[in-house]
């Protein structure tokens, strides 16, 4: 992989995202998206799929925010780790606002798939961040639910 986004179209980056599943023996899918659960790019996954797994991912790292004030001295999450039978999914922060989120086997090689998605997050964080979602006028204006 390129250490710059110039290998492909930086307006679409589902690009990395098939190079990360390619590179990583036993992976299923990625999406990046943003941490309110907004899908941005994802490979692997319809766009049904996309937008569950983005609110998920979003959930989980609310979640962990809570656990980390709750219990911790920090409301800032890395990553979270969920193991099924039949599925590890990694949910990583992926610059601002934004969450990386991969679906593997368990015969994936945690360590192998940890690092490849950190390397990731580090080459490119600009192109990650996620803008956060701004209200609408009629929400901002409290007419939304009358």
């Amino acid at each position: 992989m390129a250490n710059d986004v110039t290998a492909g179209s930086s307006s679409d980056l589902s690009w990395l995202l098939a190079d990360l599943l390619r590179r990583v023996p036993h992976t299923r899918c990625a999406l990046l998206a943003s941490t309110d659960g907004i899908k941005r790019y994802h490979r692997g996954l319809d766009n049904d799929e996309a937008d569950a797994l983005a609110a998920w991912a979003a959930a989980q790292c609310s979640l962990a925010r809570n656990g980390g004030q709750r219990f911790g001295n920090s409301s800032s999450v890395r990553q979270v780790v969920v193991e099924f039978d039949d599925l590890v999914v990694f949910v990583s922060a992926a610059g601002t606002g934004a969450v990386l989120v991969v679906l593997a086997s368990p015969d994936a090689d945690a360590a192998v798939l940890g690092y490849e998605i950190a390397q990731l997050v580090k080459r490119v964080p600009a192109h990650l961040t996620t803008p956060m979602r701004q209200p609408t006028a009629a929400r901002s204006s409290g007419e939304m639910g009358r």
